[in-house]
């Protein structure tokens, strides 16, 4: 069929797709172009035995993914405001978790979509925008997490082990005949150990010792810098640390890589949540402007007490009043 053969990218998979979906719209033109513009999407996931069909949403076509459990994903573009881009290339994807009948499962696994309020911390995600690869790696890793897809079955880790310069699977180094596979050199990794925790105790003894609010506002910034600060670095090292344990395509590495991710997941929204502090700071260093309240209590106060009036004078006695 047109819809499953030439149209979808790398149309030879490696392994054996789930069927197509079975009703009247498949073999129609629209609905096969809607498809080949997802196929980037519905591939991967048919890929792992998931079988998926195109829908229409409120204002964009959307993905729908049934699982085995009788629940199913949605994948689609932002819906409202309604999305301008073209179908399968949009500004970024949400992927939720419904099951007709328990609505207690509904979740939000993935959102790259940019916010709608301007006020609002977008998700970490978000800078991945329209990107499939790490939309279909957080599927995978949270239904692997469900026990709704087998390891073994996602080739997504397989695929970026076998990438230059991505952390390779490494051996079990408890089998006697397996040899350690060691990951890329990186030349510009500090040899000393500890390096990492004597900088950011620098950090600390000098921030203790800083004689002025812009002074500590300048070492916040070190930490704080949304792209070379140290909380920035850290974020990423549990980014590098999770995909790592990923490779291994072991359950553990997988469940390892899903705490990982939520480190990394955690410093990112921290840094979003404190991304004003340096400027916050450095106010701190101008003066004190009063509150108008606080200028009327002082001109009424203690400070501003008229003079005590001469008493009155003395009448002479006798006289009638």
């Amino acid at each position: 069929m047109a819809a499953d053969g030439a149209n979808t990218p790398n149309a030879r998979p490696a392994a054996p797709l789930a069927p197509l979906p079975d009703h009247r719209n498949v073999n129609s033109p629209w609905w096969q172009e809607l498809w080949r513009l997802h196929a980037h999407i519905t591939t991967p996931l048919r890929e792992r035995g998931l079988e998926c069909d195109i829908e229409f949403g409120l204002s964009a076509s959307i993905v729908r993914v049934a699982l085995p459990d009788d629940s199913y994903l949605i994948i689609s573009p932002p819906q409202e405001p309604p999305c301008d881009r073209p179908p399968g290339d949009p500004e970024g994807w949400i992927v939720t978790r419904q099951h007709p009948d328990k609505q207690a499962l509904f979740e939000v696994i993935y959102d790259s979509a940019p916010s709608a309020d301007p006020s609002a911390s977008e998700r970490p995600e978000a800078r991945h925008g329209g990107n499939a690869t790490h939309l279909i790696e957080a599927i995978d890793q949270r239904l692997i997490q469900l026990r709704l897809l087998p390891a073994v079955s996602s080739s997504t880790a397989a695929q970026a082990a076998a990438r230059p310069g991505k952390a390779t699977a490494l051996t079990d180094a408890s089998s006697p005949t397996a040899a350690e596979t060691d990951l890329p050199g990186r030349p510009n990794t500090p040899a000393a150990p500890n390096s990492a925790a004597r900088a950011v105790r620098s950090l600390t003894e000098r921030l203790n010792a800083a004689r002025s609010y812009n002074e500590a506002a300048h070492l916040l910034d070190q930490v704080l810098d949304p792209a070379s600060g140290v909380l920035e670095h850290l974020a990423d090292f549990f980014e590098a640390a999770g995909k790592t344990a990923k490779s291994s395509e072991r359950q553990d590495g997988y469940d390892l890589h899903h705490d990982l991710r939520t480190a990394e997941i955690t410093l990112r929204r921290l840094g979003e949540d404190l991304h004003v502090a340096v400027e916050r700071m450095q106010a701190l260093a101008a003066p004190r402007r009063r509150s108008w309240q606080e200028a009327v209590a002082d001109y009424y106060g203690t400070g501003r007490i008229a003079p005590a009036l001469p008493p009155p004078p003395a009448r002479a006695a006798g006289r009638a009043p």
